[in-house]
């Protein structure tokens, strides 16, 4: 397996209005809003940071707005990414022979992302990734 850097990270929020005040306006991060999601790109010292309601993280992860009762909600999001789609298919094959259960393996999600995500015991939602803007 070979993570080449953290793709991103983002935390996970059922008030999407009030963790935009904090992080745009208090902070003054220079987000940018893509439907509720908020995020800057290529911010120095990440890749990627985001502010993702959890209605939209259990869409993409399970293709409802609602997280399912059987998995603990996850309060954040890391992903790792690797060089290409097709290592991280090799990484979840890896994960999967040392017993690592997947919320969902890799998938290629609407903006071009492919991306396998599972839970860590801190109730971490971590993603294996590739983003080929990030290999530009």
């Amino acid at each position: 397996m070979n993570i080449q850097s953290i793709a991103g990270f983002a935390t996970i929020t059922k008030d999407p209005k009030a963790s935009a005040l904090l992080y745009k306006d208090t902070l003054g991060l220079p987000l940018e809003a893509q439907e509720e999601y908020l995020f800057v790109d290529r911010f120095p010292g990440s890749n990627h940071f985001g502010v993702w309601p959890l209605s939209m993280a259990a869409k993409s992860c399970f293709g409802t707005d609602e997280w399912p009762k059987e998995f603990p909600e996850p309060t954040s999001t890391i992903e790792f990414e690797f060089g290409s789609p097709e290592e991280v298919a090799l990484a979840v094959e890896e994960l999967k022979s040392k017993g690592q259960l997947f919320v969902h393996e890799a998938k290629e999600e609407p903006w071009g992302q492919t991306v396998a995500r599972f839970m860590s015991p801190e109730h971490v939602l971590i993603g294996l990734s590739y983003a080929a803007w990030l290999h530009e």
